[in-house]
């Protein structure tokens, strides 16, 4: 079991500022991308492991953060940093990059809290 981490308040934040879908939000579009005609993956088993990462971390408490979730926090931060701009104002762009940014809990059209 990973042990639990000290996030400090700057990543805390800055996590749920980048991850602007709710936890029901993300589990639908996890299920959502992953269903096609033919097949459809087991709900729970639905979308990319960062995606359920991301997921289970909105789940949690601050306090039950572990190791492997704060550097998911990080990566996930940086990943959305790296592919919008630092004010995160709503803009659009092609499909495949809004729905590999949606997979990490980010909306790039929804508009900030």
């Amino acid at each position: 079991m990973a042990a639990q981490a000290a996030v400090d308040d700057e990543l805390w934040a800055e996590f749920h500022r980048v991850v602007n879908m709710t936890s029901r939000e993300l589990a639908d579009w996890l299920r959502t991308r992953d269903a096609g005609p033919e097949t459809e993956a087991l709900p729970d088993r639905a979308g990319t492991p960062t995606g359920h990462d991301v997921l289970g971390i909105l789940r949690k408490r601050r306090s039950d953060v572990d190791t492997h979730d704060a550097e998911v926090m990080r990566k996930v931060v940086d990943r959305v940093h790296a592919q919008r701009r630092d004010d995160l104002e709503p803009t659009g762009g092609e499909d495949h990059w809004r729905r590999r940014l949606m997979s990490l809990g980010h909306d790039p059209l929804k508009p900030p809290a």
